[in-house]
């Protein structure tokens, strides 16, 4: 299989691709296979007291991985244990991502940040420490949104009606405002992620958390 990147996004290594579990052929035969094992961990999400309880954990962010895409990769929900042009020292990603979720608990309890922020906030730190060898980015949006829900807050429709997983203007306008985050800049990500237009909840369509930013 020829394997077809967007912009922005991280080239699984051979090692990666070796955990492939279906057989396909195609990068689209392995894009509508990860979203159906994206929107079956959703549906699973909505419903599983576990998740709720242990999402602000390591644990339950390793959990939430797995179920996303353990029909897919042999390594789903395990750290990487190699390091990326994006991500903290993988020796180092279970204690950042355990003081992630104790600042996120914080926040929560001391109402530091209006709750679109805060997701905001909560995702972009995910992707900064890059936990897992692909999907980073799915997850961390899919984490961020179920924050939102289990908190009774409106999700964020990060594909905005277009799906990241293509280069397009949505795709470059996310990867714009991740970067401008990156140095302590999030209105362009607040910007980003407004309001649904739709006015429906975006948990409630098949979801678009695609390929990561880099």
């Amino acid at each position: 299989m020829e394997f077809i990147y967007p912009e922005g996004a991280t080239p699984l290594d051979q090692d990666a691709i070796r955990g492939l579990i279906p057989k396909l052929r195609t990068q689209h035969e392995l894009n509508e296979f990860e979203g159906q094992n994206i929107a079956d961990a959703l549906a699973w999400a909505r419903r599983s007291r576990k998740i709720r309880a242990e999402l602000l954990t390591v644990h339950g962010s390793c959990l939430l991985h797995r179920r996303m895409f353990d029909q897919t990769w042999q390594w789903a929900g395990e750290f990487r244990r190699s390091n990326m042009n994006i991500g903290v020292d993988w020796p180092h990603i279970s204690a950042n991502l355990r003081n992630l979720c104790d600042d996120v608990t914080f926040w929560i309890a001391a109402a530091t940040y209006p709750w679109p922020e805060l997701a905001i906030r909560y995702h972009h730190r995910m992707i900064l420490i890059h936990p897992f060898q692909n999907g980073n980015g799915r997850h961390g949006r899919l984490a961020a949104n179920l924050l939102l829900a289990y908190h009774k807050q409106r999700p964020i429709d990060w594909s905005r009606g277009e799906s990241l997983d293509n280069s397009g203007a949505t795709r470059t306008a996310y990867i714009a405002a991740m970067r401008a985050a990156d140095q302590h800049d999030y209105s362009a990500l607040l910007e980003f992620a407004g309001s649904d237009a739709s006015g429906d909840d975006p948990l409630s369509r098949r979801p678009a958390y695609s390929e990561d930013r880099q």
